[in-house]
């Protein structure tokens, strides 16, 4: 079976060619025009030395390109290496470094950056709206003078996918993927609600001949569960659009114009800030029948108000990581409670295991951390010692464990409660930072928080609340200490508070701890 992810978006162009592929802005492809530009560009690299095996840095926001960046790289069975675009010059020297590009393709607003570190081989540069100067050949130009001819050698599901992941608490990392294996755990080769197995890797294709849905891809390509949104749609020949910055106002606007209908995002990152625009506009969202969220807290005031303004929408919560793809995904329901953090049934791969590494039976309360078997990682990209740090073995099968907690219910379902390396350990007693930071947001007067720990001699770490009020309003600690007591323990409560204009989080809406570390290193709390 030919389970690469190449070979299965050539099944969907085979099947619907006429169909449109893309849409990003005035902007649009169908499958063939998207199949012939992304061969143009796989023969413009192969000239250029890109051969299997080859790294190449992708260095752009989203946009149409971007895509067939991605599946010209595959289809040279050459591997895409994801740049995040808001690097400084020191975080992408060290990438082009650590993930030895060979090739890059990047916008021409980041000129200035790429000349300042030096590009790391043949460039071919995505011209947009500024006028930076550059060095390499443009796209456009790149396209013009190639084969659009899919004559390519035949691929393997063992050829490699990588993703860098990271920044947010150190510098990023490459983890090392099968194609087949990444395909099983995030491009639908399970199925994400059944479980089934797709064992024809025309399956995917086959099931959009008839019928494609409009499918709205918010968080940046950078980003893995972006890559897959996107890729996941395309094997099943949907129409994907795409926006290339977060605009609330305009992506309701081309969810109307598009008539979309299923969107992803990222928790309330992106969450809050459209519901709200949508509950001050004047915009049709009848077609949206799905939103999924993944990646960050969805929290319970912005769940409710989406089934207030948005009832015929179904709201789905999905979680994984770069290190185990998909987890578990799970419905909210119309009954929910502000204790309710990010609640799913896991999937037949995924176990809940303890700090020893014993699988732990799914007993109402007991908190353990999450495990992945099945198609899971190859490991780190040359570091030998986080690979062999982020697998265990249970009962002689192999497991990723990416340090992810979370709690069973009385369904059997779980709640996820956050990432280990985030936990503050307080007096003795561990806090998530997502479950404060759900509370704190349903406080009228907040609009976005995030939680971390801050040493305290006496408890070891204390609760420290970064908070980004509403317009006009200036909380106090005391009065957030009173609305959190009203719903947790008495040790989950901050004890020390940051106001700030804006809460630093990654391009995806992922919370940026190193930015909140620095923040409550430089600027002294509010007063009591």
């Amino acid at each position: 079976m030919a389970l690469n992810v190449a070979d299965l978006v050539e099944h969907a162009v085979d099947t619907v060619p006429d169909r449109t592929a893309l849409v990003c802005g005035s902007k649009r492809v169908t499958y063939a025009e998207l199949e012939t530009r992304a061969n143009k560009l796989a023969h413009h690299l192969a000239k250029n030395g890109v051969t299997q095996g080859s790294h190449v840095g992708l260095y752009a926001r989203n946009s149409i390109e971007l895509v067939e960046c991605l599946l010209a790289v595959y289809k040279l069975r050459a591997v895409a290496i994801n740049v995040n675009y808001r690097y400084t010059k020191n975080e992408l020297q060290y990438l082009f470094g650590e993930a030895d590009l060979v090739a890059l393709v990047h916008e021409r607003r980041y000129s200035p950056l790429v000349a300042e570190v030096g590009s790391p081989g043949p460039t071919v540069v995505i011209d947009d709206e500024s006028d930076e100067e550059f060095a390499g050949v443009e796209y456009e130009a790149a396209l013009a003078e190639e084969s659009g001819e899919r004559d390519f050698a035949p691929r393997s599901p063992d050829d490699l996918y990588i993703l860098f992941t990271g920044g947010t608490t150190g510098m990023p990392k490459g983890v090392m993927w099968r194609h087949e294996d990444v395909w099983r755990t995030l491009g639908g080769g399970i199925d994400f609600v059944t479980g089934e197995r797709l064992t024809d890797e025309w399956q995917q294709a086959k099931s959009g001949k008839d019928y494609g849905l409009v499918r709205l891809c918010l968080p940046p390509l950078i980003h893995g569960a972006a890559q897959w949104a996107v890729l996941g749609a395309l094997f099943c020949g949907s129409t994907v659009v795409l926006v290339p910055k977060f605009d609330p106002a305009e992506i309701w606007r081309v969810i109307e114009r598009e008539k979309v209908q299923v969107a992803a995002m990222t928790g309330d990152a992106m969450g809050r800030p459209l519901i709200e625009e949508y509950q001050r506009g004047n915009y049709d969202g009848s077609s949206l029948f799905i939103l999924n969220s993944s990646a960050a807290l969805f929290s319970y005031p912005v769940k409710k108000l989406y089934q207030e303004l948005l009832p015929h929408t179904t709201l789905l919560e999905s979680i994984g990581s770069s290190e185990t793809g998909s987890t578990g995904i799970g419905a909210v329901p119309k009954e929910i409670v502000k204790t309710d953090g990010t609640k799913v049934k896991l999937n037949e791969d995924t176990i809940v295991i303890d700090d020893d590494g014993n699988k732990l039976e799914p007993v109402p309360g007991v908190i353990g951390k999450l495990a992945r078997g099945g198609h899971i990682p190859l490991g780190y990209y040359k570091d030998p010692e986080k690979t062999a740090r982020m697998f265990v073995e249970v009962d002689g099968r192999r497991f990723t464990v990416p340090g992810d907690y979370a709690r069973f219910e009385e369904d059997g379902d779980i709640t996820l409660l956050g990432r280990g390396n985030t936990c503050v350990n307080t007096g003795g007693e561990k806090v998530f930072p997502e479950e404060v930071e759900g509370v704190l947001k349903s406080h009228p007067d907040v609009f976005d928080a995030l939680v971390i720990g801050i040493p305290d001699d006496l408890l070891g770490e204390r609760i420290g609340a970064i908070v980004r009020p509403r317009d006009g309003a200036t909380p106090t600690l005391s009065e957030l200490d009173a609305h959190v007591r009203e719903t947790l323990a008495g040790y989950k409560v901050p004890r020390s508070l940051w106001l700030v204009d804006e809460i630093g989080r990654t391009p995806s809406g992922k919370p940026d701890y190193q930015w909140a570390r620095r923040h409550v290193e430089e600027h002294a709390h509010q007063p009591v």
